[in-house]
């Protein structure tokens, strides 16, 4: 039998709650939820770092950010890093697809030999002044399609997220990215492949061609909506609440309920958007019998808080903002399995590469977990850590510029038996019992009853740092 191919599509932005198969039945989602019903489903799977760069590094690579020495946003992935591309048979046609945000955004590197950018605001970021003499596909796109550039970028003209944003569905980029990869499929023929397909939807701008498709009334909403952590959380969540919560963003006053609630419409809008175009590639595998030899896997590189804990984005260790889908679909799989137990990115690139019958190189720090899909192992277990490393490169509020207890560095271990510890030197620590507080309301950092458990969950993110040769300073305050 011949090895599979590699179908590898994940979002911007997106948190576990918007499929079916994580409680979302209010949502608009056939595509993603139809591959769900005939896949491997984890249901407590977690980023290495809740911002895009860091966790993309980790998704291609299988490194944690320090050691990808990507650990913030618009940091380029050095050169020397392998990514999942570089580590497959040669033989196999490489197309990537959509967002990159690891450098030299709209440029075939790193293993992929086909190349299909969307992305012009990264221009800023280019490695050399002979790269701004082009723009992405999508922006070609557009002007074929009469919507012409708002903007200018070193010397080039070029549209504004927004004005991307607020085209027909068929002309957002989610549309533009579907049609793209399924071209790619009937052209690949029988050859095998391994294609990403990175959407930046639902990521800011929160606003699309479906805004007024869900009722913000009627949407439902946790404990947590709205209400900003308490006097004995960490410095970093209060002040990020605090200013969302007297915010104007996206043309939508924060100030009120109805404000958040339309965001909040209008992010799982995109969300559906997004589906749409899965839809397409989906109906191209099937129609050139690819789906019979190929695996597909859906994620996301990190969540998007959308009201909850009174904050909107990422780069917060809350569950809306680390946790997100994984999805692993196996030629011949027709039912749902879910998958116990915590999950994390870093074992998704060896996982890939053992379903792939590929050779798992040495230097990845995550291992596979096909002995879990074939009912041989568990992740019950199973411990996972996340990073996160300072200032995220992002000029937004509530961030690293605005903010300056982002620039902090915090480590997280989510145990086995689900609690969380959040550990910063600088700030105040959390730890949090997910069995009885899933909504992380209740900071118990400093329970007399719980120091031994304090203690040990400190032991093992330190003993974690040493087996990756992490050097970030972590003491509980």
């Amino acid at each position: 039998m011949s090895k599979p191919s590699l179908l590898y599509i994940f979002t911007d932005q997106q948190r576990a709650d918007t499929l079916a198969c994580y409680g979302n039945d209010y949502i608009d989602m056939p595509a993603l939820n139809g591959l769900a019903d005939r896949s491997f489903v984890f249901d407590n799977a977690y980023v290495s770092q809740p911002v895009c760069s860091p966790s993309r590094a980790t998704m291609l690579c299988g490194l944690y950010p320090h050691t990808a020495r990507v650990p913030a946003c618009n940091v380029p992935l050095p050169e020397e890093v392998q990514t999942i591309a570089e580590m497959v048979d040669p033989d196999c046609r490489r197309h990537y697809l959509g967002k990159w945000h690891l450098g030299d955004e709209i440029f075939a590197q790193h293993g992929f030999t086909e190349w299909t950018g969307s992305e012009d605001s990264y221009r800023p970021f280019f490695s050399s002044p002979d790269k701004h003499e082009h723009v992405s596909p999508y922006n070609q796109f557009l002007i074929d399609n009469g919507v012409e550039p708002n903007s200018e970028s070193f010397g080039k003209h070029i549209h504004t997220r927004h004005l991307e944003a607020s085209q027909a569905a068929p002309l957002t980029k989610a549309a533009f990215l579907g049609d793209r990869a399924a071209d790619f499929i009937q052209d690949v023929g029988d050859e095998r492949f391994v294609m990403c397909v990175s959407y930046l939807e639902p990521h800011p701008p929160h606003t699309g061609p479906y805004n007024d498709l869900y009722d913000p009334a009627s949407l439902p909403v946790g404990p947590h909506f709205r209400r900003k952590p308490p006097e004995n959380a960490s410095v970093l969540n209060r002040v990020m609440a605090a200013y969302y919560s007297e915010s104007l963003e996206y043309g939508l006053d924060l100030r009120t309920d109805e404000g958040w609630r339309a965001v909040r419409a209008r992010y799982f809008g995109n969300c559906t958007l997004i589906d749409q175009s899965i839809d397409v590639i989906l109906n191209s595998l099937a129609e050139t019998g690819r789906d019979k030899d190929t695996i597909v896997v859906f994620t996301s590189d990190h969540g998007e808080m959308v009201g909850d804990h009174g904050m909107l984005g990422k780069t917060v260790l809350y569950e809306e903002s680390v946790r997100v889908p994984m999805i692993i679909s196996v030629p011949g799989k027709t039912d749902r399995t879910h998958i116990f137990g915590n999950f994390s990115h870093i074992d998704l690139v060896p996982t890939l590469l053992d379903l792939m019958g590929e050779p798992i190189p040495n230097h990845l720090e995550g291992v596979t977990r096909t002995d879990v899909l074939n009912g041989d192992g568990s992740l019950a277990d199973n411990d996972v850590f996340i990073e996160w490393n300072g200032a995220d490169g992002h000029p937004r509020a509530g961030e690293a510029e605005l903010n300056p207890e982002m620039a902090r560095q915090w480590r997280s271990v989510i145990t086995a038996d689900r609690w969380k510890l959040n550990l910063s030197s600088l700030d105040t620590c959390e730890l949090y019992d997910l069995n009885t507080d899933p909504y992380e309301q209740t900071n118990r950092i400093d329970e007399p009853d719980l120091q031994d458990r304090v203690s040990d969950m400190t032991g093992r993110i330190r003993a974690w740092q040493e087996s990756v040769g992490d050097t970030a300073p972590i003491e509980q305050q």
